[in-house]
């Protein structure tokens, strides 16, 4: 499988998780040192992010791929995805974006895991 095919399963397989609230999967998938930043410019680390799946204040139901476009050089690379997403976060209710994930990636002995993410809409 190329380093591209990776990224990508690595992208749904990350979505999969924040739907599922599978805590293992979501640990796997992002390094250490990731990095969220909302489109609020709130921003979390990942154990902050992933307690927040945890324990409902992001709610995850659903996600359509729409496109994603990947750029690698040697073992980092970009991500941009864009997606249908619905969800309920923060107290809101349930509603669906068009949401856009500017990722960045390294590549270790574990394989690739994302190390940062900006989220907007598109």
């Amino acid at each position: 499988m190329s380093d591209a095919q990776q990224i990508e399963q690595l992208y749904h397989k990350m979505y999969e998780a924040m739907i599922a609230k599978n805590e293992e999967e979501l640990n796997r998938v992002h390094d250490d040192a990731f990095l969220l930043i909302h489109m609020t410019g709130m921003k979390q680390d990942k154990q902050s992010y992933i307690r927040a799946i945890m324990d409902g204040t992001l709610n995850y139901f659903s996600a359509e791929t729409k496109g994603l476009d990947i750029s690698i050089d040697g073992n980092q690379a970009t991500l941009i995805g864009h997606s249908r997403v619905t969800a309920a976060v923060f107290g809101g209710g349930k509603h669906t974006w068009r949401l856009e994930f500017r990722f960045h990636l390294k590549k270790n002995e574990d394989g690739w895991k994302f190390t940062k993410a900006r989220a907007s809409t598109y």
